[in-house]
């Protein structure tokens, strides 16, 4: 049994799709797709069900997920233990809030994997730090950027919501709507500049720093918020998303490091990020 098709299971597993499962992969989807098709005809039994919001696991799939994640474990474990040990590198690596804890623990896991001894800190984004991991809009002179990840973001509201009725969501229709504001965030700071031109206010009902803590409260039924078009958010059982008639937010995430001199521990996060970034281009 090929341990790569046991591994892209994994991330299809852990992804509720095949795109997220080639984002964390750094693969196109195709090849996702035919490694789950032959596993399951190595198997003899369907592994998920496809439709069209992503994949769902099968009892099988169920069945089969702790063991992969077993043989892969133990597969890392004996990597390691037979592995020269080095002189510890210490990166201090800063990460900027709302990056998504589901592709910024995978993105760690494998940068941890094939560093060398690496004694990695996390950090805010604005203390000391060998790189960042921050939006484009927030490079300071003399660093360079290796983009990872591109993202659209919506409006996200209660499910039941009457707004959720509309294939869009104007500005006009915010004004009065109770809100879930986070604070620092770029595209939230885009929000409040095309709301003060449209002369549009918003009720804010809280102010908070994570996406996850905000998603919970818009689940709840507190208020609306801006959200990134991630896929676990857009599978929210208890949140709908609608895109903004009039205003288009993106935002790009990279790697934000020194131009002049790149640390020899910083090549394995780089490289990382620019295979995410080609399999994106691809898909």
């Amino acid at each position: 049994m090929d341990v790569r098709s046991l591994r892209y299971f994994i991330a299809a597993y852990e992804g509720g799709s095949i795109s997220a499962a080639a984002r964390r992969c750094h693969v196109a989807q195709p090849s996702i797709s035919t490694a789950l098709v032959q596993l399951e005809e190595r198997l003899g039994t369907p592994l998920f069900e496809r439709h069209r919001r992503g994949i769902t696991p099968t009892e099988e799939g169920h069945r089969l997920y702790p063991l992969a994640r077993q043989v892969s474990e133990d597969l890392d474990a004996i990597s390691r233990l037979f592995r020269t040990p080095a002189p510890a590198m210490p990166v201090r690596l800063g990460l900027m809030r709302s990056l998504g804890a589901s592709r910024m623990t995978a993105l760690l896991k494998e940068y941890i994997g094939q560093g060398d001894n690496l004694a990695l800190t996390l950090v805010n984004p604005e203390e000391r730090c060998d790189a960042r991991i921050i939006g484009e809009q927030d490079l300071s002179p003399g660093e360079a950027f290796q983009p990872i990840w591109h993202d659209s973001y919506r409006l996200a509201l209660p499910s039941g919501h009457p707004l959720g009725l509309q294939g869009t969501v104007s500005l006009a229709d915010l004004d009065g709507l109770p809100f879930i504001w986070r604070h620092p965030c770029a595209a939230m700071q885009q929000l409040a500049t095309a709301l003060s031109d449209a002369g549009v206010r918003c009720q804010v009902r809280a102010r908070l720093r994570t996406i996850e803590y905000t998603l919970g409260l818009v689940a709840a039924g507190v208020g609306a918020s801006l959200v990134p078009a991630w896929p676990e958010i857009l599978a929210h059982p208890d949140v709908q998303s609608r895109p903004l008639a009039e205003l288009e937010i993106r935002q790009t995430i990279g790697v934000a490091y020194p131009a002049q001199q790149t640390m020899p521990a910083l090549i394995p996060l780089l490289q990382l990020g620019r295979a995410a970034w080609e399999a994106r281009e691809r898909s």
